[in-house]
């Protein structure tokens, strides 16, 4: 990817998470830690806003039309975790130079369950403390990259109902504000 292209990026992110005040002189002013706290900024900005303003009103509040994990077949929205998946996807389709995923502990899909050593440990972390991000570095597949956890907490009540009444979900207590997963966000180094 064109440097000049992620700097334009990464201070756009900036500018948005409110992380700066005036574009950097170049790539180098931006740190991975830098850009991946201004990506998660943005993505929990949007996956709060759907969660709350869309899926709960619509659904909880209004009660017009439901989310489901067959959305598709059903007719009804997709849920939060959907939406952030395939937004997920897109951005890899997209050729973006970082992936980021929302994994938990306790995955209603066991493929949305921490893989690596850095995913187990930072959902880990976040899990006990919702305030402190994990960072660290890791290899996978030969390449090195810098690793962001962030905790991902139940936002409105129609978080907790789904994962609470969802048929594969391990965990069955979840509360308003708790703890439900993490998003990892991956920039190459």
């Amino acid at each position: 990817m064109n440097p000049r292209f992620l700097c334009l990026i990464g201070c756009t992110a900036l500018l948005l998470a409110g992380a700066c005040h005036k574009p950097p002189s170049n790539a180098s002013d931006i740190t991975p830690q830098k850009m991946a706290d201004a990506l998660h900024a943005v993505m929990a900005a949007d996956r709060t806003i759907y969660t709350r303003s869309v899926v709960n009103r619509l659904q909880n509040e209004e009660k017009i039309i439901k989310a489901s994990e067959h959305w598709k077949d059903e007719k009804s929205l997709p849920l939060p975790a959907q939406m952030f998946r395939m937004g997920a996807e897109h951005v890899q389709q997209a050729g973006a130079d970082f992936s980021y995923a929302l994994l938990s502990m306790w995955a209603v899909n066991k493929k949305n369950g921490p893989k690596t050593d850095a995913e187990k440990t930072g959902l880990q972390r976040v899990a006990e403390n919702s305030k402190a991000n994990y960072y660290t570095e890791e290899t996978l597949g030969g390449q090195r990259y810098f690793t962001a956890v962030y905790a991902d907490v139940a936002v409105s009540e129609a978080c907790v109902n789904c994962h609470n009444a969802h048929q594969d979900s391990p965990k069955r207590d979840f509360k308003l504000n708790d703890v439900m997963g993490g998003v990892v966000i991956r920039i190459p180094l």
